[in-house]
Formats: C-alpha cells, structure tokens, sequence
C-alpha cells in the first residue's frame, strides 16, 4: 500500500475505473474458471450429469445464504467505514475495528457452521441426498467470514488487488480440488454422483483456505504501513470498540439484505418451481429437477460470468462514495453516480448481448446440445442486465448511507416476483420463473434510479442518451453474430463441440471488434472512461 492509499491523489473516476478493473480481473477470471471445470466435470459425471448438477445448484443456493448471513454484510460495511474513517484519517479507529472484526467474525463462522450441519435434515425437504451436500457446505462457513472481513478491511483503503488475486487462487483451489475428487469418484471409484457432488462443494472449503493464506500473507506485508498511517493519522475520535462494532453491525444488516436478494430470487424457485410446475402440468419430479437445473444452474452459471462485471464495480464504488458522502462533496456524488452507472452501461450491456448472440455454440461448449437449455441461457443472458444493474444501484446506495431505502426497494421487487410466480408458471410454462425475475428486478432498479435522481441529482439525461447509443451498438453488434452463428449452422451441425468453438472464437472476434469500433469512432468511449482512450483510437487509427 503506498501513500497514494491514503492520501489519493487520482480523480474519484480514475480510482473507479482502476478498482474496478483490479475487482473485475480477478471476479470475471474467477466466474470464468468456475465455469470451465464444468466442461470435464460434466464428461465425468456421465448419464447423472443433470442430476448431479441440481443437487449442486440446490446446495449452493442455500450455502449463499447462510455465507452471507455468517458474514453479517461485514465486508461492505467494514469497507464503507474504513474508507469513512480514512477520508477523517481516523486510521487507527479502522485498524481497532479490524482487529476486534476478526475476533468477532471468528465466532460468526463457529455458529454458521453449527446451524448449517444441525439444519441439514430440515433444508432437504425430505431429499435424502441432500443432507451430505449440505453438511460439507458447512466447512467453508468456518473461514469465510474471517477472510471476507480482511478483504474488506483492504477494499475501504480502495486496495483492490489483494482481494482480487485472493479470490482468483481461492477459485484455482477449489476446481482442482472439485475435478480431482471427481474423477476419482466417478472414473476410478465408486461412482457415486452423491459422493462426487458432496466433495464438489466440500472443494469451497479447499478454496476459502487457500484464498485465507494469500489474505494473511499480504495484510503480514502491509502491517508496518498501517500502523505508520494510524501512529501520523488523527486521533480525535474517541469512540469504544464496542460502539465500532454495533456501527459496523448497524451497516451490516442492509448487506445482508441486499447480497442474499439474487440468491433468495432462485431460493423463491427452487421451492416453488417443482410444486407449481406439478399442478399444472403431467411430468415427473426428476424431470423437473433436471429443468430447474438449466436455469437455475446451467444458465446461472454462465451469465454470472456477466454479472461479476457488475459486482467488481459495486464492490469499488461503495468506499468512494463512502468517503464522499463523509466529506459532505453533493457535486462529487452526482458526478460519481453518473460515473459509476456510465460505466456499468458500456461494459454490462454489450457483455449481456454478447452472451445472448452466442448462446447456441456456449452452451454446447459447456454442456452439450439442448435446445431447451440454449433458450434458458438466451434468455437469461438479458436477465444478466437487470441482475448487475441492481447489485450497482444496491451498492450506490448502501455507500450513501440510505441503507433503509434500499431494502424497501428492494422487498418491492421481491414481493412482485412472488406475485408472478404462479400466473408466469402458468402461461409461460418453464420460463416463467426467470420472467418473473426480469419483472422483480426490473421494479427495484426502477425504483432506484429514481430516488437517486430525486436525492442525488445525478445527471439523468446524459445517462439515457449514453445508454441509447451502447444498446444501438450492442444491437448491432448482437445481429451481425447472431448472422454468423446462422451461417455456421447451414454448414456444419450445431450440436458439435469441435464447431462450437470454431463458432465462439470468429463470433466473439468479430463480435467484439465491432462494438470497439463503434464506440471508439463516435467517441463514447472517450466521454464515459476518459481522455486515454483516444491514445487506444489513434493507435488504431480510428479518426
């Protein structure tokens, strides 16, 4: 950490785009992996693939919850208060509630891992199988809760990077633990996709250890730094360490809230889909198992990939605004706001596009031919857009202090995706779920930007005209590969892995460069990332 830390001397944009793309390498990079282990880990689990998938999607849906819970929201409040009492150079009072943090998130992990393994039984709703996956999602809550507080605590000092290079070898751990589990399991064991998903999600426990040490080991380095800051900081705020914690706790709860709402949307289907899909229509419950699976877990998957875009730039915008609204700056917040949703827009959308035009040849690539599965992915894949639009404006307003607006928001667009569920269930059949939860999310983004725009003043009509041009673009972008995935497919079979790849690689090659050079020719690009992007056209001799 070197004295810019403390003292930042780039522009409020510059450390937003430089965080974002430090949370952004080290997410998308993470979501990328954890997605390509599916490809032999599918092979492997053979005619149970399916199967072995919605056991492993219903475990995580619930692990989300309980590591958000046994988290306590801690590192997006730890991060908004050490930015807060930096931007006072109230070091020291950061460092009491880093220590004190530790001592309480330790004991945060030892009662989430009891409830976890005593409520497995209940949470199986009477499936068998799921028991033993639950209870080795136990082990990583005896962890994660430590070091999300220690990525917090570097994120409110606007230190990206080690959370980032944590979270990327905490994802290489726990895939080549996952895989190597696996193919013992399936291919030189039992083969007992049970057994196989159970170490599956064990590997969490794997990963979280790994990405722990990497943590320690950084904080051991910049130790020295910090207490330099805390002995030539301020020291005038004379406050207990129990009160830091009930502040940190206070701020806490609204994180709680707000990271388990994407998981409670599928919580919502995983408890429902099955029970409504039934009254209405003549199927089997495995089959149902297997069809949740495509949406909840396939497509999931994959577009979270997309989504991490977004969660990077909520996890970088939080501490800024934070700091901003501290020091009380009204014009500094709308530019930020503006910022921080420009910014969103023309990296979210294209993406959200991109993954829509290729979902035919992804999803092959992934999992094999199925038609059904490519429309769940082609549809979520917008979805994505609404999803990484609400974590931003989640996160916006949680930095700014209005933690209580954004959960009423928030419930409001829950409550409408529960109210939907059945009637969408009803007339659209296996989409209804994820129409549901376009809706949902659509009336809480929806509701947010209003209220910054009322409050905040963030500049609204530049915002629009910005986004109207990155949908032109992506449109066109989107039609012209949706063009040449169709012209493959008159030559070659669409259900070949080999010509799937083929397909994403020119797709995605062509795809790309024409949104690049729409947006570098109309300069958009200049006017939401800034003036070293004309260095990137004149290089490419783009006038």
């Amino acid at each position: 950490m070197d004295k810019t830390t403390a003292t930042p001397k780039r522009s409020a944009k510059e450390q937003m785009i430089r965080g974002s793309v430090w949370m952004t390498a080290g997410s998308v990079f993470s979501r990328i992996l954890g997605a390509i282990y599916v490809i032999p880990w599918w092979v492997w689990m053979g005619g149970a693939a399916l199967s072995a998938n919605a056991l492993f999607t219903k475990g995580y849906q619930i692990y989300a919850v309980f590591l958000i819970i046994s988290t306590a929201g801690v590192p997006g409040a730890v991060s908004k208060q050490v930015a807060k009492y930096n931007a006072m150079e109230e070091y020291r009072t950061g460092l009491r509630l880093f220590y004190h943090g530790a001592i309480m998130m330790s004991l945060m992990g030892v009662v989430a891992f009891g409830a976890m393994w005593l409520l497995a039984p209940v949470l199986s709703a009477g499936d068998e199988r799921m028991i033993p996956v639950f209870r080795s999602l136990a082990w990583p809550l005896l962890v994660i809760p430590v070091l999300s507080l220690i990525r917090g605590f570097f994120q409110g000092y606007n230190e990206m990077a080690p959370s980032a290079i944590s979270q990327f070898i905490e994802q290489v751990a726990r895939v080549a633990y996952m895989l190597a589990a696996t193919f013992m399991i399936m291919r030189l064991g039992s083969h007992d996709y049970v057994s196989a998903v159970t170490q599956s999600t064990f590997a969490a426990f794997i990963g979280a250890v790994f990405g722990l040490g990497i943590l320690i080991v950084y904080f051991v380095r910049q130790r020295p730094r910090l207490h330099e800051l805390a002995a030539n900081g301020r020291d005038d705020l004379h406050i207990s360490t129990n009160q830091i914690l009930i502040d940190v706790l206070q701020q806490a709860l609204p994180f709680i809230v707000m990271d388990s709402s994407i998981n409670l949307y599928y919580i919502i289907d995983q408890y429902t889909f099955n029970p409504m899909m039934l009254r209405v229509f003549k199927t089997s419950r495995e089959q149902l198992d297997q069809i949740f699976a495509l949406f909840a877990g396939n497509a999931n998957k994959l577009i979270m990939i997309v989504v991490s875009l977004a969660v990077a730039m909520a996890v970088t915008a939080v501490p800024l605004l934070a700091a901003a609204k501290t020091r009380g700056d009204a014009k500094e917040l709308a530019a930020q706001i503006t910022n921080n949703l420009q910014l969103f827009f023309i990296v979210m959308i294209p993406a959200a596009f991109g993954m829509g035009a290729i979902a035919q040849p992804l999803y092959v690539v992934f999992y094999g031919y199925d038609a059904l599965g490519i429309s769940m992915l082609h549809l979520s894949s917008f979805l994505a857009i609404l999803l990484g639009l609400f974590t931003v404006l989640a996160a916006i307003l949680q930095g700014l202090f209005n933690n209580r607006l954004a959960i009423i928001e928030m419930l409001i667009g829950f409550a409408v995706k529960i109210v939907l569920q059945w009637p969408f269930i009803v007339f659209f059949n296996v989409y209804g779920p994820v129409l549901a939860t376009i809706v949902g999310m659509a009336v809480s983004s929806g509701l947010m930007i209003y209220s910054l725009r009322k409050d905040y003043h963030f500049n609204l009509n530049q915002t629009v005209r910005r986004v109207l041009g990155i949908v032109l673009f992506s449109g066109m972008m989107y039609a012209a590969v949706r063009a040449i995935i169709g012209l493959f497919n008159l030559v070659v079979s669409p259900e070949s892995r080999f010509w799937a790849v083929v397909m994403l690689l020119v797709s995605v090659g062509i795809g790309g460069l024409i949104y690049a050079y729409l947006v570098l020719k109309t300069r958009l690009a200049d006017y939401i990332l800034g003036s070293r992007v004309a260095g990137i056209r004149r290089r490419l001799h783009i006038r």
